[in-house]
């Protein structure tokens, strides 16, 4: 008798826990499992079902590796567009600078000049003010000389279009720089034209 009581009792408060017309699709199959008198259509049913849930556990677990994947792929093209964005500021100058390097080669090749009057002198005193200016002016924008001369032989910052022989140098150092080279902060824009002692 108390057994039935309490079955009663627990009976009572699942259904006051649960909300009339809660009922889930699986209750209904419970209660139908439970009314039916074969086992073997029971346990039929149950594999039914559990294989049912396996499949739909495995399909969920799929869409979340999907869901990852997207997530990941939208941060790697975020961080992509940041580093495009900073090399973008970063370098913002470096055509205009790569077609500045012709005009300096010219300013260097008119200073080279040696003025034989006065007046060719202030002309030349003057075209070096405007170099230095231009000059300075570069470097504020991240313009910098590449060094050569008597520096080991750099395949990065200098092309090599003679050799030279000075038995009192080591192997594989600058002799002469022809053309300057220059670079943008940390990027070669025109390596510097050299003769290697061999």
């Amino acid at each position: 008798m108390t057994d039935k009581m309490n079955d009663v009792e627990n009976e009572a408060a699942e259904n006051e826990a649960t909300p009339k017309g809660a009922n889930t699709e699986m209750d209904t199959e419970v209660e139908n499992i439970s009314n039916d008198s074969n086992p073997e259509d029971t346990i039929e049913i149950v594999d039914e079902k559990d294989e049912k849930i396996n499949e739909l556990e495995a399909k969920l677990h799929e869409e979340e590796n999907k869901l990852l994947r997207v997530l990941a792929d939208y941060e790697n093209a975020k961080r992509r567009a940041a580093l495009d964005k900073e090399a973008l500021i970063k370098y913002k100058a470096q055509s205009i600078l790569t077609n500045l390097l012709p005009i300096l080669d010219n300013f260097e090749r008119a200073l080279a000049v040696e003025a034989k009057s006065e007046e060719s002198q202030s002309l030349l005193t003057g075209m070096e003010m405007i170099y230095r200016n231009l000059i300075d002016s570069l470097k504020g924008e991240g313009l910098v000389e590449i060094e050569a001369q008597d520096k080991e032989f750099d395949p990065n910052f200098h092309q090599a279009v003679m050799t030279g022989s000075e038995p009192d140098k080591s192997s594989g150092i600058v002799l002469e720089e022809l053309q300057k080279g220059y670079q943008l902060k940390d990027r070669v824009l025109r390596p510097s034209m050299v003769k290697v002692n061999e």
